[in-house]
């Protein structure tokens, strides 16, 4: 049965507010997916969830509410609030009422299956969480397999990673690794590295696709790729510019070379 909770001191609203900040998030090994369609993704696709907290009063969608009682019925704790306490813990403004407390996944290279990769995105080192889930749902677009996160940069539960990624997360697998070990590892499993840098000297029109599974490996907002980076890639490639810019938005480049390198 889902139970009320009505008081900003409760337990589980502290919790859930301790995991906007990335302390938080460390420390419970949670985060939270915010609105209708990410918490029905994350339902979808069998992610642990350890609670579900909705407003009845803010409920206005029949897949919401069948949501909310599928999880009550599979032993997921759900807890009504005021649409004052909801509104409290959300990020949109005009919330849509509910919110998932989920078990993050934390997966590393012994975890990559080299047999289903056909296509993938490396990031080294990211700085934007909007780029992060704006890459993933690109992924998701054009098709390919996944993403790896090299070198650390932006905390992969970040609330503007799960936003931005519309739901993808929850599909596409994000493997997190250092740059050395992840470039040893692809090419023991034959892998091709294409490397996407200003500096390149091959105009990304000029690849071509070949039988072998393929990341494009994008360097981080500010820095790029550093010369072993570059050396470590079978191939490199760049976008050209004709204006007065001298790059282009991290997520934007990825999808454009993402288009043109899988069609």
């Amino acid at each position: 049965m889902s139970e009320t909770i009505t008081s900003a001191a409760n337990p589980l609203i502290r919790l859930a507010r301790s995991l906007r900040q990335h302390k938080g998030r460390k420390e419970s090994g949670l985060f939270l997916a915010e609105g209708i369609a990410p918490v029905g993704q994350a339902a979808e696709a069998g992610w642990e969830i350890e609670a579900l907290l909705y407003a009845p009063d803010l409920l206005t969608s029949d897949f919401a509410r069948k949501l909310v009682e599928q999880q009550d019925g599979r032993g997921v704790r759900c807890a009504a609030l005021t649409p004052e306490l909801l509104a409290g813990l959300a990020e949109k403004d005009n919330p849509q009422g509910i919110l998932a407390i989920v078990r993050q996944r934390q997966l590393g290279l012994a975890q990559a299956d080299p047999a289903r990769l056909r296509w993938a995105v490396a990031a080294v080192a990211p700085q934007d969480p909007g780029n992060v889930g704006t890459i993933l749902r690109t992924l998701d677009a054009v098709g390919a397999d996944g993403l790896f996160l090299l070198d650390g940069g932006v905390e992969l539960y970040h609330p503007s990673v799960v936003r931005a990624s519309m739901g993808t997360l929850f599909w596409k697998p994000v493997v997190q690794a250092g740059f050395d070990e992840f470039a040893a590892w692809a090419h023991r499993h034959g892998t091709r590295l294409i490397g996407s840098s200003a500096h390149a000297e091959t105009d990304y029109r000029a690849i071509r696709r070949d039988a072998r599974p393929t990341i494009l490996v994008l360097g981080s907002e500010q820095k790029g790729l550093n010369a072993e980076q570059m050396t470590a890639c079978d191939e490199r490639v760049r976008l050209p510019m004709h204006g007065r810019v001298s790059s282009l938005n991290l997520a934007v480049a990825a999808g454009i070379l993402l288009y043109a390198l899988m069609e």
